[in-house]
């Protein structure tokens, strides 16, 4: 059975804004409090690269525009590794043993593609929500909500 057990990790991420939260309650009466919070500026693509994406021409003469590189995201998948390098530190370190990550599907993707495979064994619940920007007693009822419903239909 699914809970929020006592010194649980909670990782709520987005591509500028992580908060990890700890359960200093129990399953009973959950209490999360804040352990750290990162936050990053990322300026928008066009104030980051060139004015135009470049031009290639194939092997019979015709021209093409290549792809503008996306200087946003790949900061934000940047932040996103950095949490989840620091999230292996506090593993390792023996800070947590179990871990929810509540984040919108980019950055949970990118999350799960760069975690370690040590924290990832470590993860009870993934929920596909943007909640940076939600106060922790918000973020609470939606974690105890979320395993509540985790133990019903799985």
């Amino acid at each position: 059975m699914k809970s929020l057990t006592s010194k649980m990790r909670v990782l709520v991420v987005d591509g500028a804004k992580a908060m990890v939260l700890r359960n200093d309650g129990d399953a009973v009466s959950p209490n999360l409090k804040l352990v750290w919070t990162y936050e990053q500026d990322s300026p928008a693509t066009h104030k980051q690269g060139a004015d135009t994406p470049g031009r290639t021409n194939d092997s019979f003469g015709r021209r093409s525009a290549m792809e503008q590189t996306d200087w946003h995201r790949l900061d934000e998948d940047k932040f996103v590794r950095r949490v989840a390098d620091d999230m292996a530190k506090d593993l390792a370190a023996g800070e947590f043993e179990k871990l929810v990550v509540v984040a919108p599907p980019v950055a949970l993707g990118e999350f799960r593609k760069v975690v370690s495979d040590r924290v990832a064994r470590t993860i009870v619940l993934e929920i596909h929500k943007d909640m940076t920007k939600h106060i922790v007693n918000e973020i609470e009822k939606l974690v105890v909500r979320s395993l509540y419903e985790a133990n019903l239909t799985g």
